[in-house]
Order: C-alpha cells, then sequence, then structure tokens
C-alpha cells in the first residue's frame, strides 16, 4: 500500500499507467466488452464499475491536450434504443479531474473496437451498464 493512490489502482494497473507515454491510450471497458480478444495488455478489474475506476486513473493519469479529443465513447448503435445515462457520470469526472465536456468525442462501435486493438492496455471491468466503454489518451506530466 502506499499513501495518496487510490487503493482500487491494482499494481499490475499502476504499473501499465507508469509506463504510457504521451499520446498512448488505455481503455476502461464495460463487461460485455471482448476486452481478452482485443487486448495488447489486458487488466482484471472484475467486481469494480467503470466510473470507480475512471475517477481513480485520472487522480494519477492526464489527459492529452494536444487532441480536440482525448476522451472517447463508444457512440449507440442506430437503432439501439439504449440511452447511456452512465456518460453523464463520466462527464462530471472528468470534469471534477480538470476536463471539460468538449474533450469527448463518440466513436461508431467497430472503429471503437480497431482503436481498442492499438490502446496500450484495457483495463476488463464487471460493469453492467450498455454503452460504458470509454479511451483515454494520456497526457504530459507536467508537475
Amino acid at each position: 500500500m502506499l499513501k495518496g493512490i487510490p487503493s482500487i489502482l491494482s499494481p499490475d494497473l499502476l504499473k501499465i499507467l507508469m509506463e504510457m507515454g504521451h499520446g498512448d491510450e488505455i481503455v476502461i471497458s464495460d463487461g460485455n466488452f471482448p476486452a481478452a480478444s482485443l487486448a495488447q495488455r489486458l487488466v482484471r478489474c472484475d467486481g469494480h464499475g467503470v466510473p470507480e475506476i475512471l475517477d481513480a486513473i485520472l487522480q494519477l493519469f492526464p489527459l492529452d491536450t494536444y487532441v480536440e479529443h482525448p476522451v472517447a465513447l463508444m457512440e449507440v448503435v442506430p437503432g439501439d434504443p439504449v440511452e447511456p445515462v452512465i456518460w453523464d457520470e463520466y462527464h462530471k469526472i472528468v470534469e471534477k479531474h480538470g476536463g471539460k465536456a468538449s474533450d469527448f468525442e463518440h466513436v461508431e462501435r467497430f472503429a471503437f473496437y480497431e482503436r481498442a486493438k492499438k490502446a496500450y492496455a484495457i483495463v476488463a471491468t464487471g460493469e453492467t451498464a450498455l454503452y460504458a466503454n470509454i479511451i483515454l489518451k494520456k497526457g504530459v506530466v507536467t508537475d
């Protein structure tokens, strides 16, 4: 254990966050996401939801300020009646850590999968909300 580090962040996840460089991306996925088949590096966080992992990561992880959208969400498939209310929570968490609403982009499902394949790592959670997948692009640590 370390002081100041959220206890939800496992040693494996902390190592990955430390290894990542500017512009690298990390996916935090819901329980339905094909994380194991897409990941270059997979971290299991079963039993936890995306919001709590997102909040913990953003305590340590700067978002990229050199791109228009350092945060990406999987957009709802056309015709699917689901309205992902969890996205409102993501906006609040990102804003709490210095981000803004314009940081978000929506990526078509299969394009999201292709981007996830190239991500530095995927964090697989037990999140049950639909369309709860999110990608973060790492920025530069300045302090």
